[in-house]
């Protein structure tokens, strides 16, 4: 069973939708009690980053998923349930902190006359062919965007994939059982169902 952790982040319908398709069984989770009894846990994410960290807080789920991730049970965060796998954000302008599994700060777009934020489909490069998520996936995959903001891992390694937006950044991020992408499997068509698949075949 995975847990799909609902804190009032707004694309849990098609992320539900999306794992189901793929033969998961999914349970929406939106108090403390629920993560215990799951296999993995998807945590979603739109909006701002501060935002996404105080409506997790305020439904308590902050230390169960801050215990979760310490275990090394298996975990996927989307957009911004990527973004708060690290340290900090330059968006959160209240100092909310991450959970901080991955040592870094995550920063805006900044190169000159860039369209922010990043709204559409682009390539992934993989800097980890191997990973059990790529597999059975094209070269240069494209997957569909929508952020302002990026990751930044302090950990080289961690990073497995990486995509161009005026500049290379961190597009998935992985350590043992737990990895996040910047983009948005559930609107990337194959490749992108392809993934939750991938994710799914690792609980088996």
């Amino acid at each position: 069973m995975i847990a799909l952790i609902d804190y009032g982040s707004g694309n849990i319908r098609s992320v539900h939708k999306a794992l189901e398709h793929e033969g998961a069984e999914v349970r929406l989770v939106g108090t403390p009690e629920g993560i215990a009894s799951a296999d993995a846990v998807v945590l979603p994410g739109v909006g701002a980053f501060a935002d996404c960290v105080h409506g997790i807080e305020s439904r308590g789920l902050w230390e169960p998923l801050q215990e979760w991730l310490g275990s090394g049970k298996p975990f996927l965060g989307i957009c911004v349930g990527y973004q708060l796998l690290f340290e900090e954000s330059e968006e959160a302008a209240d100092g909310a902190r991450g959970f901080g599994f991955f040592p870094g700060k995550v920063k805006r777009f900044s190169t000159p006359g860039l369209k922010v934020p990043q709204i559409g489909w682009n390539a992934l490069a993989f800097t980890a062919p191997d990973h059990p998520l790529w597999r059975g996936l094209p070269k240069n995959a494209h997957v569909f965007f929508v952020h302002s903001y990026f990751p930044v891992p302090v950990e080289p390694e961690a990073v497995i994939a990486t995509s161009d937006y005026g500049e290379v950044f961190a597009a998935a991020a992985a350590k043992g059982n737990v990895a996040g992408v910047q983009f948005h499997p559930e609107k990337s068509q194959k490749v992108g169902l392809q993934i939750l698949r991938n994710f799914i075949a690792t609980l088996a």
